[in-house]
């Protein structure tokens, strides 16, 4: 589908005809192109150019939902229906649309409306009606800035670009989706999307040299660095989504301390002072700095995103998020829709919570009749690391556990909070899902009633940081201009150099973060290139990401900590690729026990059922 190229094509083909009027001639390919956008959306919206006089005079078009027809086929609405989504003020392409969004005609339909979208087809802008009953600007998109550059461009509409589609399309679904109440946290989840999309692009398109210090801080505060244009990417996606989610949280935060306040009153802003979380926090600010947002234009997505929030049906959709735990997937579509590239890319997907749960029950019974720690994941001397935490599901799953086995009341909570904070661990490297992390073992303590103090400093430990490097003392850190980054690398290298880690369990990452180059961490896998009595390992494979996890955490338990249960999701290449020989040869020397729990999450022909669709995979319910 590419709504702008057909669009542009046919107002060029009208246009050419040389015998068109500068505005009523355009009404079809306008016409054509809402209701190509508005069929995507739900309910549908269909562009009318015929519209009755419902107080306020005839309008150009008006936008209405499928519903405010009697049948699918019909071609006008039902008798008086006003147009639920607002509607059209529309000018020919010379028209100056400042002065059409002021015009007295607009005001006119606006006060019987409540929106108008005014437009002289290169152009468009959303008019709303304020409180108090005053103009309000929203949204506007260009297609070009004169007359002659648009129709240039409409005859060569072939040219438009892929990211020039996306972000027009993007803006019609915002713009026919005018004050539709929102309730779903998918659709939370793509306006957000949306608005951070479009950020990225101002960033891109801008001149973002301001953000090279806070580049360089992010660095050497992770150790790591972004090269070429893929890790320049990466970068700019850390950032945005370091805004949106930080917003999202902050707005969650606002929320459980007024639930009942005024719908409109969250603004933006307000996150730099609801995100506790020092990095966090220091972060937020270090982005969302007024020079860098005024220099690229993003203060007024900002706006939008904060807007959007704001028209949330908030009874609704937090009865859903608490009742699904929304969060913990949350960003996984927000995700989808800002960069399908860069997840699959990052692999970032959701652990089914049963198999969550099923590992940690799994260590807990381990510590118990292995290492004969009665009390398991309990003891007050098991330490406990997520090393790719992601959006915190294995810490939630174990405070869930440990709160179950204190006997689950309020009185357990504070006994809970003051067992773990101490002694559970993340390490994520990515910021977006961090700040996730963050507000979802809040939000789990919060609800048990146990919430934890700002006043008091409380936080869980869950740290920005490589959780493949800094592991031995010793190393020179560059200095950090930002003060929460240097007390976030030393609070993660106290975990790392100081905590007798007793457990290590997750699902780490099997991908390198492309355009992402970290020379410590390309070292680990050297212990499996060594054998003693197998053939050599053959190919590439221990090259894979989650190799590096699985050695950091032999290396933890077995020449640091002498005992320990390391358990993690992987796939099953190291169990039969040439590539492992060394890496299994290892494992039966160091390790007293191993056990293999087969997902068939690799899904092999094999497994599939006679209709060749289904198959045993615990992750079928992707």
């Amino acid at each position: 589908m590419k709504p702008l190229r057909t669009y542009l094509s046919e107002l060029s083909a009208i246009h050419a005809t040389g015998v068109a009027v500068k505005e009523t001639s355009y009404y079809p390919a306008l016409v054509n192109l809402l209701n190509e956008i508005g069929a995507t959306l739900k309910p549908k919206v269909r562009c009318n150019s015929h519209v009755s006089n419902t107080g306020a005079g005839i309008p150009d078009a008006g936008l209405f939902t499928s519903e405010q027809f009697s049948q699918k086929g019909d071609e006008k609405p039902l008798p008086s229906a006003k147009p639920e989504r607002g509607v059209l003020e529309i000018k020919g392409v010379g028209a100056k649309l400042d002065a059409l969004a002021h015009s007295e005609q607009v005001a006119k339909y606006l006060a019987h409306y409540g929106a108008v979208i005014a437009t002289n087809y290169r152009e468009f802008q959303v008019v709303e009606r304020g409180p108090s009953g005053e103009t309000v600007l929203g949204e506007r998109f260009s297609l070009s800035d004169s007359e002659a550059s648009f129709w240039q461009k409409a005859a060569n509409a072939a040219l438009t670009t892929e990211t020039e589609e996306a972000r027009f399309s993007e803006f019609l679904r915002r713009m026919l989706s005018l004050n539709v109440t929102l309730t779903q946290p998918s659709e939370v989840a793509w306006y957000l999307a949306s608005y951070a999309r479009e950020a990225r692009h101002r960033i891109e398109e801008g001149d973002s040299s301001g953000l090279e210090p806070l580049k360089k801080s992010l660095q050497d505060a992770l150790g790591l660095a972004f090269e070429g244009e893929k890790g320049v990417r990466f970068f700019r996606s850390t950032l945005v989504q370091t805004l949106f989610y930080g917003i999202f949280s902050a707005w969650v935060l606002w929320h459980k301390k007024n639930p009942t306040s005024n719908a409109s009153s969250f603004s933006w802003q307000m996150a730099a002072y609801e995100l506790h979380v020092p990095i966090v926090r220091d972060l937020f600010y270090a982005v969302a700095n007024p020079a860098h947002l005024d220099a690229l234009g993003l203060a007024e997505v900002l706006e939008r995103a904060g807007a959007a929030l704001n028209r949330v049906d908030r009874a609704a959709f937090f009865e859903r998020f608490a009742e699904e735990s929304a969060v913990q997937y949350f960003y996984e579509p927000f995700l989808e829709a800002f960069d399908p590239e860069l997840r699959r890319e990052l692999g970032v997907w959701y652990t089914p919570r049963e198999i969550v749960a099923y590992q940690v029950a799994r260590v807990d019974a381990v510590l118990k009749s292995e290492l004969g720690i009665a009390q398991g994941l309990a003891d007050k001397n098991v330490f406990i690391l997520d090393p790719c935490c992601g959006t915190g599901a294995y810490l939630v799953e174990v405070v869930k556990f440990l709160h179950a086995s204190l006997g689950g009341d309020a009185l357990a909570a504070a006994e809970l909070k003051d067992s773990v904070l101490p002694r559970l661990f993340g390490f994520e490297i990515l910021p977006a899902p961090f700040v996730v992390a963050h507000l979802q073992l809040g939000l789990l303590f919060q609800s048990l009633g146990a919430g934890l103090s700002a006043a008091k400093n409380e936080r869980m430990g869950v740290y920005l940081t490589n959780a493949l490097t800094g592991w031995e003392p010793g190393g020179v850190h560059p200095a950090l201009t930002i003060p929460g980054f240097a007390a976030e690398r030393d609070g993660a290298e106290k975990v790392k150099q100081q905590t007798p880690i007793l457990v290590i369990l997750g699902n780490p990452p099997y991908n390198g973060y492309a355009g992402v180059a970290v020379e410590e961490e390309r070292s680990l896998s050297d212990a499996y290139r060594e054998v003693k009595g197998v053939p050599k390992p053959q190919g590439q494979g221990l090259n894979d990401l989650y190799v590096r996890f699985f050695r950091m955490a032999e290396k933890r338990i077995v020449e640091t900590g002498g005992q320990g249960v390391a358990c993690y999701i992987s796939n099953y290449s190291w169990l039969e690729g040439l590539s492992f020989t060394g890496m299994r040869e290892r494992y039966a020397e160091v390790f007293d026990t191993i056990w293999i729990d087969n997902l068939h999450g690799d899904r092999i022909i094999s497994e599939y059922a006679p209709d060749g669709k289904t198959s045993e995979t615990a992750f079928a319910m992707q």
